[in-house]
């Protein structure tokens, strides 16, 4: 017997252009799927939702990271702003959330320039000038977009060691990352960050649909 999928959609909000969409899959184990549909800036987006949100709104805040949220109530942001891509506790582009640290000293020496922010393999976006700290050294490639440890990195040039030719790049998974200057991204509206702002990847990557995305720098 095939899977099936049965779609429905619990929410729309029209003047957000945004809409809350299920897809429920039966298999062996019936699986209920959440994402977030709507426009953003200048293109369509799609975006998977973690846990169980029933509207736009519960959908929206299921995809703002904890720390987000804290910056949120410590701000003190109204609801009618708290979605919205520039407010006093954070700015966004796209799946990314910039949260002020005026605070943040760095040493000028460990800056980096024109870097790139990428979820997975997706189109990244670029930072002016980037300080990173911590995260798991990873191995990345197009065959391994997500990056591999450096223990899983020496076992498949074992046994594989035509692997060794596939273009492979030392990054940092999950690292603590700063951004300040300008953000640019060509399905996005070019962002300037003044000061040092923490960078915060949104929560799809805690959904079952995306579980295998990762934020590497």
């Amino acid at each position: 017997m095939s899977d099936s999928l049965e779609v429905s959609v619990p929410q729309i909000e029209p003047k957000q252009r945004h809409l809350l969409l299920q897809v429920r899959k039966s298999n062996a184990e019936t699986q209920l799927d959440r994402f977030l549909c709507g426009h953003d800036e200048r293109e369509w987006f799609v975006a998977a939702v973690p846990g169980g949100a029933s509207s736009v709104r519960q959908a929206m805040d299921a995809l703002q990271p904890a720390e987000v949220r804290q910056a949120l109530s410590r701000g003190a942001v109204p609801s009618r702003k708290r979605y919205a891509r520039k407010n006093r506790a954070f700015r966004r582009q796209g799946e990314w959330f910039f949260v002020p640290e005026r605070s943040l000293a760095v040493n000028e020496k460990l800056i980096l320039r024109e870097e790139p922010l990428r979820r997975g393999a997706g189109k990244p976006h670029y930072v002016e000038q980037l300080f990173r700290s911590g995260g798991e050294t990873v191995h990345v490639c197009s065959n391994r977009p997500n990056g591999i440890t450096p223990q899983e990195y020496r076992e498949l040039l074992r046994v594989n060691p035509k692997a060794v030719h596939w273009g492979w790049r030392v990054m940092s998974r999950n690292p603590g990352v700063y951004a300040r200057g300008t953000v640019r991204h060509s399905d996005h509206a070019t962002i300037m960050l003044r000061f040092w702002h923490r960078v915060l990847m949104n929560t799809e990557n805690q959904s079952r649909t995306m579980a295998n995305v990762a934020f590497l720098d």
